[in-house]
């Protein structure tokens, strides 16, 4: 936004156009999950009129827009803490989840008020209310407790707008992931650059450990 002198409301309103045209083209390309971040639990620092837009953003995705979910046949999944959210923001996300619960074509999983330390965090507080023995917390246990919990980890995680960071993003799942850092902005990204993210993937040699 500030690069075409445009708000950082214009921006974020491309943004979220965009996920759903990269989505889209992500799916056709035979991957079944595509992960996006959306809000993060460092965001509430923004301004509050930022923050205020991109809650109306999201309730447009999770109301609105829940055709675009039903013509592709698209399951919804939203990641991240719900502590914050207003009771309305709970009960919409657990609305449109169920109502996109039965699409077979591929999953959106929209990581909103989301923080990797955040989700590791109360993985961990959960073990500790259920009174897990430490020689019973294992990986498959915090797996089993993580806001991701049923969602495979990602093999590809793609940082737009030239920065070489995960900023929090995915710290348990993106363990053995590909990391692939890119100079565009978000909403500049287009199917294309999607290609030669795929390409660059199939070039990686990945031997997680061995």
């Amino acid at each position: 936004a500030k690069a075409n002198r445009l708000s950082a409301f214009e921006g974020h309103r491309r943004g979220y156009e965009n996920v759903k045209i990269i989505g889209l083209a992500a799916l056709a390309r035979g991957i079944e999950h595509f992960t996006v971040y959306a809000f993060s639990t460092e965001n509430w620092k923004r301004a509050p009129e930022e923050v205020s837009y991109l809650f109306d953003l999201f309730l447009s995705a999770l109301t609105r827009q829940l055709a675009f979910f039903d013509e592709h046949q698209i399951r919804l999944r939203v990641i991240g803490r719900r502590e914050g959210l207003s009771v309305k923001m709970v009960e919409t996300i657990a609305e449109a989840e169920a109502h996109t619960q039965g699409h077979t074509k591929g999953q959106f999983n929209l990581c909103f008020n989301y923080g990797g330390r955040a989700e590791i965090t109360d993985a961990v507080r959960a073990l500790v209310r259920e009174r897990v023995s430490a020689d019973r917390v294992t990986e498959e246990a915090i797996a089993a407790h993580v806001w991701t919990a049923g969602i495979p980890d990602p093999d590809l995680i793609i940082r737009t707008s030239g920065e070489q960071r995960l900023s929090n993003f995915l710290m348990w799942g993106s363990a053995y992931s590909e990391l692939l850092f890119v100079e565009k902005h978000w909403p500049a990204f287009t199917e294309s650059d999607l290609d030669s993210a795929l390409a660059e993937f199939e070039k990686r040699q990945r031997r997680f450990g061995a």
